[in-house]
C-alpha cells in the first residue's frame, strides 16, 4: 500500500470535490459514504469536515454517527460490560441502519432519515425527527467497524491506526480486541476505497482516490 503525504485541509477538500463530482452505483439520487474508523481514530470529525466542504459546493448532507444506533443496554452488556466480543458483533444496530438510513435512501425512497434511533446515557429512544435528505443530497455515515455488512456505499474511507497507536490512544483497552478481530476477518484496509494513515494526527497520509 503506497501512501503519501497529505493535509487534513488538502484530504477534506479532495474528498468533498470528489464525491461532488460522483454518481450514485445504484442510479437512486443520494450519494452514501463512509468514514470508517475506530473512536481514537475520530472519524467523526473527518466526515463533519467534508460535510462542510460539500455544503459550501451547494450540496445537502447529512452526518450520522453508528453511536446513535447502539443496541439496548441488556443487549450490549448481555456477556458484560467490557466484552470486546460483544462490542465487535452486538453493540451496533445494524438491523435498524438497514431500516432507517439505508432503505429510504434506495432508489424509489423517500429520503427521509433517522439521524439516530438510541441514547446510550439514557438507555432510551431518543425520539428524534425524521431528515429529509434532497435529492443530490450526500450521508455521511461514521464510526468503526462499518465495512463488512454489505451496506451499500458508494465511497468508502478508513482511518488507520497502526496497532501501537490505537492501543496508545484508545481510552478502553479493553476493546483493542475487537479491532484485531476486524482487521482479521473485514481487512478495511484492502476493503475501502481510499485509506488514511492517521498514527501522528499532524500529519497524515493517504492512498488517494479510487
Amino acid at each position: 500500500m503506497r501512501l503519501e503525504p497529505i493535509t487534513w485541509e488538502r484530504l477534506t477538500d479532495a474528498l468533498a470535490e470528489h464525491l461532488d463530482g460522483l454518481r450514485p452505483a445504484d442510479g437512486g439520487p443520494w450519494l452514501k459514504v463512509a468514514v470508517d474508523g475506530a473512536p481514537a481514530a475520530r472519524p467523526g470529525e473527518l466526515a463533519d469536515a467534508v460535510a462542510a466542504e460539500l455544503r459550501l459546493l451547494g450540496r445537502d448532507v447529512l452526518g450520522v454517527a453508528t453511536s446513535g444506533f447502539l443496541r439496548p443496554a441488556s443487549l450490549r452488556y448481555e456477556y458484560g460490560k467490557e466484552d470486546p466480543d460483544a462490542y465487535y458483533g452486538g453493540w451496533f444496530d445494524t438491523g435498524a441502519l438497514w431500516r432507517e438510513v439505508f432503505a429510504p435512501l434506495e432508489p424509489g425512497g423517500d429520503g427521509r432519515v433517522l439521524p439516530d434511533l438510541w441514547d446510550p446515557a439514557t438507555d432510551r429512544a431518543t425520539r428524534s425527527a425524521y431528515r429529509q435528505l434532497a435529492p443530490g443530497g450526500v450521508l455521511l455515515l461514521h464510526g468503526p467497524f462499518l465495512l463488512g455488512h454489505w451496506f451499500p456505499f458508494d465511497l468508502t474511507v478508513h482511518l488507520r491506526l497502526s496497532r501501537a497507536a490505537l492501543a496508545r490512544r484508545t481510552a478502553e483497552p479493553w476493546t483493542l480486541p475487537a479491532f484485531e478481530r476486524y482487521e482479521t476477518q473485514v481487512g478495511p484496509v484492502d476493503a475501502a476505497d481510499v485509506v488514511v494513515r492517521a498514527d501522528d494526527p499532524r500529519h497524515p497520509a493517504w492512498t488517494g482516490l479510487p
